[in-house]
């Protein structure tokens, strides 16, 4: 990791970067020839593998409350990115993280590093450097996972009459970003949870490599996200909103109407949306199944362009610096996490 002139006299750059971001020297199997303590680290893909990148930055007060938990702030930036890698079927390896803070504080800095450092752990993902530096809060997540060539999952290879399913369930990010706003801040909340600590989908896309066709995270919501996938496959789509998996309590904590509009456009939900040939679906839920999770078809890809099933009110999605990533009525815009290096 790097560092600039410290304006703290408790907490130069360099106690800080050691005392909460350098892990024990990962082992030969990680392929971390030279880690944190160097202008660059050094980085050994495995043999006859693509490297998979991808960048995201999450913002106090945009994308996460800025009095959420240290620890849950430090589990969610990282795992926005690293459902980036899911989204193409990689495998994590590796990651750089920045940290821009208004001051050092330990607690809050101990909070935030277990966070990270755990789902480093939980995930096989070894940090490997960075940067902090003073100034507005704000984290960059860089995740590096690696790819068989010509494996990878991609949002172009759709293909009329795929089946469209989504891994989990759906609406959770929008629905805990309510519970927060009134009030709740029990993270065992199912709903707080999904938005404060989501689970990037790692398992699932390495699992469905060689049988989707085309993939993409919710991050901006499934109508948003499925859209591009659409854009970039050539093609159309059929929803059913009616078989919509939604997130447990999502229907108690908005009601039926507003429930499934979160599950279309809320965001933040980081599943996987699929596409599929309808001959691989029984293997492919068989596959999550192993992995304890759902594969749901909610529509079917087609050959004239638009997407149809779903009332012109529920098309919206989070995008930054435009009044179109406005939500739909009723629907909040649940933390608005960009969609990272493959936007």
């Amino acid at each position: 990791m790097s560092s600039e002139p410290s304006s703290q006299p408790r907490h130069g750059e360099f106690e800080l970067i050691a005392r909460y971001f350098t892990p024990a020297p990962p082992g030969p199997e990680a392929g971390v020839a030279l880690g944190v303590g160097d202008d660059c680290t050094l980085l050994a893909p495995a043999p006859g593998r693509q490297l998979a990148v991808s960048v995201d930055t999450s913002v106090a007060g945009v994308h996460y409350p800025e009095e959420a938990p240290a620890e849950a702030v430090g589990h969610r930036a990282l795992a926005v990115s690293l459902s980036d890698l899911a989204a193409m079927g990689a495998r994590a390896r590796w990651c750089l993280m920045s940290l821009t803070l208004a001051s050092a504080d330990d607690a809050w800095l101990a909070g935030f590093s277990r966070g990270f450092r755990t789902l480093c752990d939980m995930t096989g993902t070894a940090l490997v450097g960075g940067d902090v530096t003073r100034g507005a809060t704000s984290i960059g997540v860089t995740v590096m996972g690696e790819v068989v060539p010509g494996r990878a999952l991609t949002r172009h290879g759709g293909r009329p009459g795929d089946l469209v399913a989504v891994t989990g369930a759906l609406g959770g990010g929008a629905g805990g970003l309510v519970a927060w706003q009134r009030g709740e801040r029990d993270l065992a909340h199912p709903l707080l949870a999904r938005y404060l600590r989501p689970q990037p989908r790692l398992a699932a896309g390495e699992a469905l490599v060689g049988l989707a066709t085309a993939a993409i995270d919710v991050s901006d919501g499934l109508l948003a996200d499925l859209g591009h996938i659409l854009e970039g496959s050539g093609v159309g789509a059929t929803l059913d909103p009616e078989v919509l998996p939604l997130a447990d309590g999502l229907v108690e904590a908005l009601g039926e109407a507003p429930a499934r509009r979160a599950a279309l456009t809320g965001g933040d939900d980081y599943e996987l949306v699929v596409a599929l040939p309808p001959e691989r679906l029984d293997q492919a839920r068989a596959r999550l199944v192993a992995l304890g999770l759902p594969l749901t078809v909610v529509g079917r890809l087609e050959a004239e362009p638009g997407l149809r099933g779903v009332e012109a009110l529920s098309r919206g999605g989070w995008q930054h610096f435009s009044a179109a990533g406005a939500p739909a009525a009723g629907v909040p815009a649940a933390g608005a996490q960009g969609a990272g290096g493959g936007a």
